[in-house]
């Protein structure tokens, strides 16, 4: 015999008990009907036949099959993660050695506040390399000069005043270089000798990590190395959510969804959100779409790369429904009990009709096929018929 729907979690031994003694009254009951009645009195295969006493005693319920508004939700994993917008990491650009720590662990720095300063000979190379382009235009924009009075003199050919135009320019885009180059390193204001530079916070936030220590040596961007990220600074009083999502949900989820959001660290804290974006490509990898929420933060309780259980709200719209009670597992099959009736003498007919379901858990549930509206179904006290069948 296949086995039903266990009943639902929080119900009481006692009242457990005496749903097994009414199961236990009305398989008897019905038995002792069967025995008493002649053959073709009988139930066929699929059916279950009650008396009024016997459903009221059983509190058996029958409700008809109505339309009616429908909402549900789908749950994806997740992560917290910084708001992109409100972190920034903090690298160096050139190589050298920490001379000054400015800042430590959970300081609350402003835009541009000092965070680190490094002995970095390449800064001042830098500084140097723009002072001698500079020299060098100047000294082409004179050779360029005398060339023009001499072309003009008829003293010298026009292959002489054409070269010494290429070189003006030359000196012109090495000198651009070389102020770029040490408008980066010195970026951020370093004071002081020219051998140190200051790297200072994009951004007001807290320092949220920290990878240095006095008198290390790190390695810088410009010069091809791989640097170390020195300084997290961030905000997270408010964060994104970011989860993924099957490709068959995708046209469930819509943006301003509201989300619902557990944790393992505050079990019993729900944090809500919406959805501000959704990806419009799958994940090749996984066949997911990628969904992002944000979240307020205001207590700090959420913390990133914390893994979440996400609820995406869907869209409420109208469909055949019933509630999640009234489903029944045989086997393989799920089923409802269909009211088809009464017999010749006064016994209500139930019959066992295989239903197809938008899905299983949540509640009321979505009937896709097996009923029509209108067709009354038993929708409270099923497990007790079910034994019957």
């Amino acid at each position: 015999m296949a086995r039903p729907f266990p009943p639902r979690r929080g119900l009481g031994h006692g009242a457990a008990v005496l749903k097994r003694s009414l199961a236990i009254a009305l398989f008897v009951g019905a038995a002792c009907a069967r025995r008493e009645a002649p053959e073709e009195a009988r139930p066929p295969t699929g059916e279950v036949w009650l008396s009024q006493e016997q459903l009221r005693s059983g509190h058996i319920e029958v409700a008809p099959v109505e339309e009616g508004p429908v909402s549900g939700e789908i749950t994806v994993p997740g992560r917290i993660a910084f708001d992109d917008s409100r972190v920034a990491h903090v690298f160096s650009p050139v190589s050298g050695r920490i001379s000054r720590i400015h800042a430590q662990l959970g300081d609350r720095v402003r835009k541009g506040a000092p965070l680190v300063t490094l002995e970095a000979p390449d800064a001042g190379g830098a500084v140097a390399d723009a002072r001698k382009a500079q020299a060098d235009l100047t000294a082409a924009e004179r050779e360029l000069q005398r060339q023009k009075e001499l072309y003009e003199a008829h003293a010298s050919a026009r292959k002489d005043l054409d070269a010494a135009q290429a070189a003006r320019d030359r000196a012109a885009a090495e000198l651009a270089r070389a102020r770029e180059r040490a408008r980066l390193f010195q970026r951020g204001g370093g004071s002081g000798s020219v051998q140190q530079l200051t790297l200072r916070s994009p951004l007001e936030g807290e320092v949220i990590a920290r990878n240095l220590t006095p008198g290390m040596e790190v390695a810088g961007q410009a010069s091809g190395g791989s640097s170390p990220e020195l300084f997290t600074v961030g905000d997270v009083d408010r964060v994104w959510l970011l989860a993924d999502a099957f490709e068959i949900d995708l046209a469930k989820i819509k943006p301003g969804a509201p989300v619902s959001v557990h944790v393992v660290a505050w079990p019993d804290r729900v944090f809500a959100g919406k959805v501000d974006w959704i990806s419009k490509a799958l994940d090749p990898a996984s066949r997911s779409i990628h969904i992002r929420a944000v979240l307020d933060n205001g207590g700090r309780e959420l913390l990133p790369e914390m893994i979440a259980s996400v609820a995406i709200q869907t869209q409420a719209r109208t469909a055949l429904a019933l509630p999640r009670e009234a489903l029944l597992r045989l086997g393989e099959q799920t089923v409802v009990l269909v009211q088809m009736g009464t017999t010749e003498n006064g016994l209500f007919r139930f019959e066992e009709r295989r239903v197809r379901v938008e899905a299983d858990d949540v509640d009321p549930v979505v009937i896709l096929s097996g009923v029509a509206r209108g067709e009354r179904v038993v929708v409270s006290g099923g497990l007790l018929l079910a034994g019957m069948l």
